[in-house]
């Protein structure tokens, strides 16, 4: 009787957990949010699959296959160009970007929005997150090398 309660309380813990999904969002990476002047974002920012964002300074961008976003879906990257502007909350640098066309697989046309984190060997970090959080997938991050 007594294996029987424990067992129908772990089974009852479990379904209550899975149903419920994941409580909380996927922290950001490592690293400190950073407020960064429009002269530090205008250059060429590149993902770990080779993908680059370069942001000019006319408020434009030029992408080549830079990881983005879009929905629950890991590893979609997108390529074209578009305009980007910069806000913040006073403390963090937040770059959003608007691709001048859909995606080609999704049809989706909504902005995507970067934020600015400093890593502690002061490399300079745009990032979002991507994918659904219960499955852990990875975030989208841009790393500026030349920082």
């Amino acid at each position: 009787m007594r294996y029987r309660r424990t067992a129908l309380i772990l089974l009852a813990t479990a379904l209550t957990l899975t149903a419920c999904g994941r409580l909380y969002d996927l922290p950001p990476p490592d690293g400190e949010p950073v407020m960064l002047n429009p002269a530090e974002l205008v250059t060429t920012w590149t993902d770990i699959h080779d993908g680059t964002l370069t942001l000019k300074q006319d408020g434009t961008f030029i992408a080549d296959r830079i990881c983005i976003a879009v929905d629950w879906e890991e590893g979609l990257t997108q390529s074209g160009t578009g305009t980007w502007k910069q806000s913040s909350n006073g403390k963090q640098t937040f770059v959003s970007v608007s691709f001048d066309a859909p995606h080609p697989e999704t049809g989706e046309e909504r902005p995507d929005s970067y934020s600015a984190l400093r890593r502690q060997n002061n490399v300079l970090m745009l990032w979002t997150a991507v994918g659904d959080p219960d499955h852990d997938y990875p975030h989208c991050m841009l790393t500026n090398p030349a920082s």
